[in-house]
């Protein structure tokens, strides 16, 4: 009787010292449900080779013999260097094996086990873990069983892919008559999940868990039970990377999501483009680490003051250092909104450097009492947690400006970095004559970031006897503009307020041309009430030319870019935010509406929870959260959101807007006009987002000629992202076959093409 036919027939031994072929074993170095691996010696090439042989009651299986050859011979065929070579493919008494390669080294999980790999290393592993996935899939070989254990390391360092063709006999898992799989639970596509047929974007899939594994330290969607995790594989979004690892870019953020698409055609479709975004993330990264090395946060100035109405003094204190250290191109400085977080924060220095990804922190104190002031500061490595530089400082208000300029300089020669005489003679610049001005000026500064319309009140009466003092400066009236921007942005107050910023923006700049501040507060004006985003842009950039960290500049340059349809300039401008100002309030709410208008809308949803659960009854948060979940077909849990924030101020734009949001979902017609009263339709009809947000959500309840007049007016307002309008958006899909529709996207192309960045 032949093998193949004896369903009974006993199994070899495979002792230490048996010959196969030119093989002979020195001893077993693993086992699974899929088969044995045995080192051995190849006698006639004097090398040592890893010998796999299929499990014993797999044996008994001539299609499964049969498939185990074929399947390792087309393996046997491919030659990369990220790949563990198959040398030969036999059969020993019944028993199928091949002879590969021996990898000296350690699986990917026991080469991450019980440690934090570098950023950078995971990325170059990544890399080469995808050109050999490139190679085998060119081949039309799909691994369909991509998990740490079958990825070796050798002692190069070198990643190696193994077990190509195998993962249809791993285990428990069954053997079809289709060919078709189902690979490891926790790393099994959706498709492989649902028992369905399989193609090389499963392997990718499998790859985008490992990924994430590597990077947060622990599964996108393992759960108690496999059966939980295989739910979650179809339907759970996993938590954003940079909740488990602070360096993590939007684009590799991005990257991962791509790969983990539950829909296979919204996934990366070949494994070289995926490396090819790994690439690109690899030298993003490699120039974050060159600057990591002179990167730096100051913390909050402790206010040791007897008189706690000090705290402004203190915290003006931080600012100004911030803003001499910003100015500094080799020095990365995380930015106030970022470094505000940390006031009065217990945690140690070494974690807040990790959470902002900086080596050195600042960190200080101050007294004052009258005009009398003593402030002490010192530099701390975080890397070890040795204190490089500390100095106290004793002497009366007026020499607050020599203080700030001695901290700054003693900072510099810390780090040993070298000045351009530019950026020396900026150290020395002073943002105020008289410090009395100065203090007004500080304590007008604390009242708008509280974002109320009595603090706003206060500011502008503290500006006033700034400017009683010193007369014409250019930054008391660009702090006026922004005081007057807020008021109207919170609708507070009306296009009164628009104008009196306009007039304090126009004396400003009669003051001083170069005010990086004046020209960020008319950029954002222009873009939000006066529809000229090519002129928003200019000012924004000329902005960032003055003061590169000016982080209002980036984030609404960014947002400007996303409505325009700019989607790698948008990008490019949120992670440079992301680099200076990692934790700031407003840091994700922009990056999200990147993504949101670039069509990412995982990633947006990402992005938009994490800014929501910093403040779940902020109508901002609530609105991008819901309107996020929607376009992620989580209908449920925008509902739930919804319901939250209409609870809320009934005033509020952003509660009516959420309002809008639950009548499109429910068909209700009559109730979505009735939130559109005349006060509601004024406010969003003179910003070019809001407008768009309108004709997205009359066009869902199929109001086209209504839809369709909100759509030309945020068109006309600038709102030109022709990729999202005719493409992405699913909102939009009722009137896009409307004749209106159509001239008017002709247009839109016209205006995106030839819009200038």
């Amino acid at each position: 009787m032949q093998p193949d036919d004896d369903k009974t027939q006993a199994v070899t031994v495979l002792a230490k010292g048996t010959v196969i072929n030119h093989y002979r074993i020195v001893e077993k170095i693993g086992s699974g449900g899929m088969g044995e691996v045995y080192l051995a010696e190849d006698t006639e090439l004097n090398r040592k080779v890893a010998l796999k042989f299929l499990s014993t009651h797999l044996c008994q299986d001539a299609d499964c013999r049969a498939r185990f050859k074929r399947e390792a011979q087309a393996a046997a065929k491919l030659n990369h260097p990220n790949i563990v070579t198959i040398y030969e493919v036999s059969e020993f008494s019944g028993r199928p094996f091949f002879a590969m390669e021996n990898v000296e080294g350690q699986t990917l999980r026991e080469h991450g086990k019980g440690k934090e790999l570098p950023l950078s290393r995971i990325i170059e592993l990544a890399i080469q873990i995808c050109e050999g996935l490139a190679k085998a899939h060119s081949a039309g070989v799909v691994h369909r069983d991509i998990k740490p254990s079958n990825i070796l390391i050798d002692q190069d360092g070198r990643a190696k892919i193994v077990d190509f063709g195998l993962a249809s006999v791993h285990g428990s898992e069954h053997l079809t008559k289709t060919g078709s799989t189902l690979g490891t639970v926790g790393y099994m596509s959706p498709e492989q999940a649902r028992g369905e047929e399989v193609d090389s974007r499963s392997d990718l899939f499998s790859f985008g868990v490992v990924l994430y594994e590597l990077i947060a330290g622990r599964s996108p969607f393992k759960a108690e039970f496999d059966a939980a995790t295989i739910r979650n594989i179809i339907e759970a979004v996993p938590e954003p990377l940079a909740r488990y690892k602070t360096d993590v870019s939007d684009e590799l953020q991005r990257v991962v999501s791509k790969a983990l698409a539950k829909d296979r055609s919204l996934r990366y479709q070949h494994a070289d483009d995926l490396q090819s975004d790994l690439k690109g993330c690899l030298l993003t990264d490699n120039k974050r680490q060159k600057t990591q090395e002179k990167s730096i946060v100051v913390l909050p100035f402790e206010n040791l003051s007897a008189d706690p109405d000090q705290e402004y003094f203190s915290d003006g204190l931080t600012d100004e250092v911030i803003s001499d250290l910003a100015g500094i191109k080799s020095l990365r400085v995380i930015s106030r909104s970022s470094a505000m977080t940390f006031k009065g924060t217990k945690k140690k220095v070494p974690d807040i450097a990790r959470e902002v990804n900086v080596r050195y922190v600042l960190e200080g104190s101050v007294r004052k009492a009258g005009s009398s002031l003593r402030i002490t500061a010192q530099l701390i490595d975080a890397t070890s947690d040795a204190h490089i530089w500390s100095e106290k400082y004793s002497g009366t208000l007026d020499d607050v400006f020599d203080i700030q300029e001695r901290v700054s300089r003693s900072i510099v020669a810390a780090l040993k970095l070298k000045l351009t005489t530019g950026e020396s003679s900026k150290l020395a610049e002073r943002p105020f004559e008289n410090v009395v001005a100065y203090d007004y000026w500080l304590k007008a500064q604390q009242e708008i970031w509280r974002f109320a319309k009595d603090s706003l009140d206060r500011a502008l009466r503290y500006l006033d006897e700034a400017m009683e003092i010193t007369g014409d400066n250019a930054t008391i009236y660009a702090t006026r503009a922004e005081a007057y921007f807020q008021h109207v942005n919170m609708g507070i107050k009306q296009d009164e307020y628009i104008v009196k910023a306009e007039e304090c923006i126009e004396k400003a700049f009669a003051a001083d041309p170069n005010s990086a501040k004046a020209h960020a507060i008319l950029g954002w004006l222009i873009i939000s009430f006066r529809g000229n985003v090519q002129d928003a842009i200019h000012h924004l950039k000329k902005a960032l030319a003055i003061n590169p960290d000016e982080t209002a500049a980036l984030n609404i340059l960014s947002a400007a870019l996303g409505f325009v349809g700019k989607k790698s300039e948008a990008i490019k401008y949120s992670e440079m935010v992301q680099q200076i100002d990692p934790l700031g309030d407003q840091t994700n709410l922009i990056r999200g509406i990147v993504r949101l208008y670039s069509g990412e809308y995982g990633a947006s949803l990402d992005l938009f929870r994490d800014y929501y659960q910093l403040g779940p009854n902020n109508p901002v948060a609530q609105f991008y959260y819901a309107w996020a979940l929607v376009y992620n077909n989580r209908i449920d849990e925008a509902n739930a959101v919804i319901e939250q924030a209409v609870q809320g101020e009934s005033e509020n734009l952003m509660t009516n807007l959420c309002l809008l949001l639950k009548y499109s979902l429910l068909k209700d017609t009559g109730s979505a006009f009735a939130v559109l009263t005349p006060g509601i339709r004024t406010t969003c009809r003179r910003d070019l987002e809001y407008s768009h947000t309108v004709a997205c959500l009359l066009a869902k309840l199929d109001a086209k000629s209504e839809a369709l007049d909100w759509l030309e007016h945020s068109v006309d307002r600038g709102f030109i992202n022709y990729p999202l309008l005719t493409e992405i958006d699913p909102f939009l899909a009722n009137i896009r076959g409307e004749d209106r529709f159509k001239k008017l996207a002709e247009r839109v192309k016209y205006e995106w093409e030839h819009f200038e960045v």
